[in-house]
């Protein structure tokens, strides 16, 4: 089975249509998504509509935890905070149960899937080679998807080996017939690694590849968004950076 994984819409419709216009052009049979469908940017609802009609699986991540009031707000940036309160201002109310009802950790087909680690579903941002280490003794799978960082990565150890990995660029393959993984799609909503284009990635359970994406969205369209609803501009500024 071939299976699409995305990861931190943050509201940003634009980008999530783009990347299912992908997705439906690709051979996948089904979605799975790691989580943070909302915070950040302005179209909450249509975003989750759309994770509610197209995903086979979802977790919430910690801003679709906080807006339900699940996590203080205390424990964000300002500006993912005044995100937050917006968004739980305007959310519909059967969107807004339907994130209620996420978890932030999952399985599926023998793939371990967890909003941000192994070792902390919710916070843990995965960027080191020492935080895999740490993730691959933890986990109970041989491969394991996370998001939270926003950054497309793979990390993997083989046997007798410590932890390694890399940012992975579009277009990038990668074989995980051997050894332990940690594999993150990167974001649709807000990508943090230099590539401002919406990223996700194709798992074929049965060849046991990786295939990293991206795509191209109305970046312009989403910031010109977050801008009328009066969020933070930082917001909106960042998108075109990828950062």
């Amino acid at each position: 089975m071939r299976v699409a994984i995305i990861s931190d819409i943050h509201g940003n419709r634009h980008a999530f249509d783009a990347v299912l216009s992908d997705i439906a052009a690709s051979p996948a049979e089904e979605i799975w998504c790691l989580g943070d469908l909302v915070g950040y940017g302005a179209e909450p609802d249509a975003c989750v509509q759309l994770a509610r009609r197209h995903t086979a699986v979802c977790l919430g991540g910690n801003h679709d935890m906080a807006v339900v009031g699940g996590i203080p707000l205390e424990d964000f940036s300002r500006g993912a905070s005044l995100a937050v309160k917006w968004t739980q201002e305007v959310i519909g109310a059967e969107d807004l149960a339907f994130l209620a009802a996420l978890r932030p950790a999952g399985a599926a087909s023998e793939v371990g899937l967890y909003h941000a680690s192994p070792r902390d579903p919710v916070w843990e941002y995965v960027l080191s080679a020492l935080l895999a280490e740490l993730c691959l003794d933890a986990q109970n799978q041989r491969v394991c998807l996370i998001g939270h960082s926003h950054v497309a990565l793979s990390f993997d150890r083989q046997e007798g080996g410590v932890a390694g990995g890399e940012v992975r660029h579009a277009g990038t393959e990668v074989d995980i017939t051997a050894g332990e993984w940690l594999l993150n799609p990167g974001s649709v909503g807000q990508p943090r690694d230099g590539d401002p284009r919406a990223a996700w990635m194709m798992l074929d359970l049965d060849e046991e590849t990786a295939h990293f994406h991206r795509c191209d969205y109305d970046i312009e369209g989403a910031a010109s968004a977050i801008r009328a609803a009066g969020l933070p501009d930082s917001l909106a500024e960042r998108l075109e950076y990828g950062q």
